[in-house]
């Protein structure tokens, strides 16, 4: 089995806390017909290089059926700045449109098979996976982004269309799970696209 969720497979259920004080599930989010589940972080230079590029998505689809939703799963152990705290305070000075969720446990980044920070999953309808990967192709540097996969998998989706790219690899840094070294990936995660 792949560690990361392809194209097909179910979106796993969780019950995480968010930073605006209530806790989710995917129960939570049942009147959104579709559902982008996206790792991301406090510290990482390509997600906060790329959040506005993903604040745009959000605003442009939130009419659209489509709810975004962020989970940090970082170890706050490997890099402080990625406590639930310092998300709360994030949250506060940026105001970002989605939910943005923490994953103390990691166990969720582990049932996503999460990658790098950021990593974005798009769940239709019924909650099975349609696309995973990026959402473009320059999130350290947007300035020089030449493909907006995500954009595209949404536009394909929503027209009940198939997605014509399901996997791209998503670019970032990597998930920092708790006890290991700041570079160290499971030993069955890969690059998927």
């Amino acid at each position: 089995m792949p560690f990361t969720l392809t194209p097909g497979d179910k979106a796993p259920d969780f019950s995480l806390p968010a930073t605006n004080g209530k806790n989710y599930s995917l129960e939570s989010f049942k009147d959104a017909p579709f559902l982008v589940v996206f790792f991301t972080c406090n510290h990482c230079p390509y997600v906060k290089n790329s959040d506005e590029e993903t604040r745009k998505l959000v605003d442009s689809w939130k009419d659209k059926g489509v709810q975004f939703v962020g989970i940090n799963s970082n170890s706050e152990n490997t890099y402080k700045e990625d406590s639930f705290e310092h998300m709360k305070e994030r949250m506060k000075e940026h105001l970002f449109p989605w939910i943005y969720l923490w994953d103390e446990s990691q166990s969720i980044a582990k049932a996503y098979g999460a990658l790098r920070t950021p990593h974005f999953y798009l769940f239709g309808p019924d909650r099975t996976l349609l696309y995973t990967g990026r959402a473009i192709d320059s999130p350290r540097d947007p300035s020089k982004t030449t493909k907006h996969e995500l954009q595209k998998a949404l536009e394909e989706a929503t027209q009940k269309k198939p997605v014509s790219t399901p996997v791209t690899n998503p670019i970032g840094c990597n998930v920092k799970w708790d006890g290991k070294d700041p570079h160290w990936m499971p030993q069955d995660a890969c690059d998927i696209g």
